[in-house]
């Protein structure tokens, strides 16, 4: 019984994967797309590779951190299986029900936040607040903020830099140059998003397998969690959503191939160097900072400043949002097992 559980939560945990990467493909590929440099199939098929191809190189801070830097991973543990099993199913549910809704609103907000939210909301009525680890939940809340600002800064950086190097070239030749590097780019970014967010689920695989079947084992990320995981999310990139590539390509502001390239390096560097930190920043306010830094090249005035308000609301809202979604999840989940029972 508690082996079929596990399984099921493990799968799961590799749906939100996949819908992780079809909520953010638009992350990856908007640019790209907007400036005509690859057709949208082409386009999620470069980007769901280099998805994957992440796994080899990506590490896992950021598993350990969402696996130990949100819950008391020893404390859930402590309160046996049933415990673990039923705060990490209404936290993914809690994420998942929030990435459908704003993928079917267009907005692009943050799975990576989302779940976050999920494990705080699905936590709480099982521990309590003295189940969440409180300076990790500071860290990834202060980089709502700050992934957005740096990713700002260097796509305002790359773009300016970009501009004066080739200010002595033809418009023609400029876009015939950054159509080609566009490529590298939307690699870097892929490879960027599948780094932090497919870290995500494999610290909750993490956590129910250690948690329940094998608790007498060391918590540590396996081999076959990053393949599964890296798997997951480049199916879910490839068959990614138009609905947020619109708002992200088209109605955020209007990008050259100079731009789309200064943007997803910028925010592609910024994801990277984090990962690396074990901080689970959010692609989406990464990217969507990059993208507005580089079209505040251009004035103020082209910036659509009311779609990206509208983004910066779902950002705010995204946590709050799906935990309560996980806390209302756990209720009903906690009132058929014991109908069941």
């Amino acid at each position: 019984m508690l082996l079929s559980a596990v399984i099921f939560i493990v799968a799961v945990a590799l749906v939100f994967d996949f819908i992780n990467g079809f909520h953010d493909a638009a992350n990856s590929i908007a640019t790209v797309v907007s400036t005509r440099v690859l057709s949208p199939n082409l386009a999620v098929a470069w980007a769901a590779f280099f998805n994957f191809i992440a796994a080899f190189g990506g590490g896992v801070q950021v598993a350990n951190t969402v696996g130990k830097g949100i819950i008391d991973f020893e404390m859930l543990r402590a309160a046996g299986p049933s415990a673990v099993l039923m705060v990490i199913f209404s936290a993914l549910m809690g994420a998942i029900v929030w990435n459908l809704l704003t993928w079917w609103w267009g907005l692009p907000s943050s799975s990576s936040h989302a779940l976050a939210g999920g494990m705080i909301g699905a936590t709480v009525p099982v521990l309590g607040f003295q189940g969440l680890v409180g300076s990790g939940i500071a860290k990834i809340a202060a980089f709502i903020v700050l992934s957005p600002m740096i990713g700002l800064v260097l796509g305002t950086a790359m773009m300016l830099g970009s501009i004066w190097t080739v200010r002595k070239q033809t418009p023609l030749r400029v876009d015939a140059w950054f159509r080609r590097l566009q490529l590298v780019s939307s690699a870097i970014f892929s490879f960027s998003h599948g780094t932090n967010d497919a870290q995500k689920v494999m610290g909750i695989i993490a956590v129910v397998l250690f948690g329940t079947i094998w608790k007498d084992r060391p918590f540590h990320i396996d081999w076959w969690m990053i393949i599964s995981c890296h798997t997951a999310i480049a199916l879910g990139t490839f068959f990614g959503g138009w609905r947020i590539v619109r708002t992200m390509g088209h109605s955020l502001t209007k990008l050259a191939p100079i731009g789309g390239f200064c943007a997803e390096t910028g925010g592609g560097v910024t994801i990277i160097a984090l990962a690396k930190l074990g901080i689970p920043v959010s692609t989406t306010h990464t990217i969507t900072g990059a993208i507005v830094g580089v079209g505040t090249t251009k004035g103020w005035q082209a910036v659509r400043w009311g779609t990206a308000g509208r983004i910066i609301w779902a950002w705010v809202f995204t946590i709050p949002a799906a935990a309560l979604v996980a806390v209302m999840v756990y209720g009903i989940t906690k009132l058929v097992v014991g109908l069941v029972g």
